[in-house]
């Protein structure tokens, strides 16, 4: 399934959007007819009265006007907020989850380099930038170059010369003031959402580190690094409000000069018998109007300028290369259960010379159990990462059933695999919401099953059955505890291969050898790499290994 891009997103509100810009425009016109037309008529009322013709002065149909003009302004006000809060919503949902379809792909090989708190700030800050760019910014500025379009039109029909000069009002406050006011912000909105996501991510892992700080005895100065990231957000927050206080004050300027031209230019006309009394008061009304309506460009223009950011942000993360790509043309994977093999298999990371993996030759049976060991950094974990086709290899091939991995597509061969990771989570929710990500139609004797197997049936029921919250990240659990539980996910999994990355960590002695004779029974005729840095009880593996300088040696 193809992802869309950001602007298919907005896209597929389109209407919404439309209908949202079509009653923000009625609202403005509304507002800008109300008091041009109340004007005029206060005017004309006010001479009826002084020249003793108030007998014959028409009262009701600018009164019934300004009546609809009323009552259409708070209809397409209300439905105006409904509209655009409806969309603006719609798009930030749409905006999260075109932001995960694209990111979570790029995991752990992209994502890797990014911090977590980076990576939520993006998330839920840069995406609130975004999702209001239609709303906050291109319909504002779209309904103001309308107004002052219909506002232009409107002068014409009185006096044309007045025309021209709320045309240049028009353009001067509502683009040339806010166009200043901006210029060169873009380096500014830029340092000041990284800012911003400074003070998320040193929040985020304060709360997450919280034991270990406290331990430390660090708490006071992860305090002082956050109270300084926020110091910096905030002086980079005024120094954007006083972008935007510097351009009101040169639309008040350019205003007061602007309608005191209209005031001139009005009078000039009465008194020259080109227009009457209360056609001259609606100018300058209209012009008061326009201006009003215009005072709101400036924040509008800001929150244009953010979005643009925010988007290049995103951006940033999600357009990404993936470090694995799909065939053109790929093949499927066969559906009998097929032999894994390494063929002179080399890796190294980027940027690094010494090569974690250096000819590594490897075969993996049906139904074959081999245990690799090594110490840190000696490359186990990169070799399951290389299995599950998290990287590919720079030479060799990793091969199922003779074929290159490379020539299935990444889905197809996910399915194959049961994995539990090193640091595996274990998610906010229940027991049987977290069981059943390995298995989303496991019935709940299958769950009870196989907590029987990584011996949490006790624990389990303890809690109060399948349904107990577990909390976020286990936090009603033990590190041992957490561990069993997404390595019974794990084996709720039908996948011909299991691939276990320290899956005692955590565990006491005894517990873990316990657990590994139950999991040798329980994985049947599955494949098992295992990636451990303990002894193994007889009869758990056939075959062990060591990696140590890039190369497989079998152990005894």
């Amino acid at each position: 399934m193809s992802v869309p891009s950001m602007r298919e997103v907005f896209k597929r509100h389109r209407w919404r959007l439309l209908l949202a810009t079509v009653l923000l425009f009625t609202t403005m016109l509304a507002g800008v007819g109300l008091l041009g037309l109340s004007g005029g008529f206060l005017t004309a009322a006010a001479l009826a009265g002084a020249l003793g013709m108030s007998g014959t002065f028409n009262f009701f149909s600018p009164s019934a006007g300004i009546r609809g003009l009323t009552m259409a302004r708070i209809a397409s006000r209300y439905f105006e907020k409904l509209v655009g809060h409806d969309a603006t919503l719609r798009i930030a949902r749409d905006l999260r989850v075109w932001f995960f379809q694209r990111a979570l792909p790029l995991a752990p090989a992209r994502l890797g380099s990014s911090r977590t708190g980076e990576l939520l700030a993006r998330l839920i800050t840069d995406i609130s930038e975004v999702d209001g760019l239609m709303v906050r910014a291109i319909s504002p500025l779209l309904a103001l170059a309308g107004i002052a379009l219909a506002t232009a039109i409107g002068a014409a029909l009185i006096y044309w010369p007045a025309a021209v000069l709320l045309l240049v009002l028009a353009v001067l406050v509502g683009f040339g003031v806010p166009a200043v006011a901006v210029r060169g912000g873009n380096a500014g909105e830029a340092q000041r959402a990284q800012r911003r996501a400074q003070l998320r991510t040193l929040a985020y892992e304060g709360l997450e580190g919280v034991a270990d700080l406290t331990a430390l005895d660090a708490r006071d100065d992860w305090t002082l690094r956050v109270d300084a990231a926020a110091q910096q957000l905030a002086r980079s927050d005024l120094r954007r409000r006083r972008r935007l206080i510097a351009g009101n004050v040169l639309h008040s300027t350019i205003a007061g000069l602007g309608l005191l031209a209209m005031l001139w230019l009005a009078l000039s006309a009465f008194e020259a018998g080109r227009v009457e009394a209360p056609f001259a008061a609606t100018l300058v009304f209209l012009t008061v109007a326009l201006l009003e309506v215009a005072a709101a460009s400036g924040i509008a223009w800001q929150a244009l300028q953010s979005a643009r950011v925010a988007g290049r942000r995103l951006a940033e993360i999600v357009d990404q290369a993936p470090a694995v790509q799909d065939p053109a043309t790929p093949r499927k994977v066969p559906v009998a259960v097929g032999r894994v093999e390494f063929d002179n298999v080399v890796f190294a990371w980027s940027g690094e010379a010494r090569r974690l993996l250096d000819g590594v030759d490897l075969s993996l049976a049906p139904g074959e159990r081999i245990a690799i060991r090594g110490d840190s950094g000696s490359g186990k974990t990169t070799l399951s990462a290389l299995l599950l086709r998290l990287w590919d290899p720079q030479q060799g091939a990793v091969r199922y059933a003779g074929v290159d991995l490379r020539e299935f597509t990444q889905d197809d061969w996910y399915r194959q695999i049961a994995w539990l990771p090193q640091g595996a989570p274990v998610f906010a929710g229940s027991i049987a919401e977290n069981l059943r990500l390995g298995d989303p139609h496991a019935s709940d004797e299958a769950l009870w099953a196989v907590l029987e197997q990584v011996r949490l049936t006790a624990w389990a029921r303890q809690q109060g059955g399948l349904s107990a919250w577990v909390g976020e990240n286990g936090a009603t659990m033990s590190a041992g505890q957490a561990r069993r539980l997404a390595l019974a996910r794990a084996l709720l999994r039908n996948a011909p291969i299991m691939v276990l990355d320290e899956p005692t960590e955590g565990l006491d002695v005894d517990t873990a050898h316990a657990l590994l004779i139950d999991l040798a029974a329980a994985l049947g005729q599955r494949s098992l790499l295992m990636i451990t840095h303990d002894s193994l009880p007889d009869g758990v593996v056939q075959r062990a290994y060591r990696l140590q300088q890039g190369q497989l040696v079998q152990m005894q």
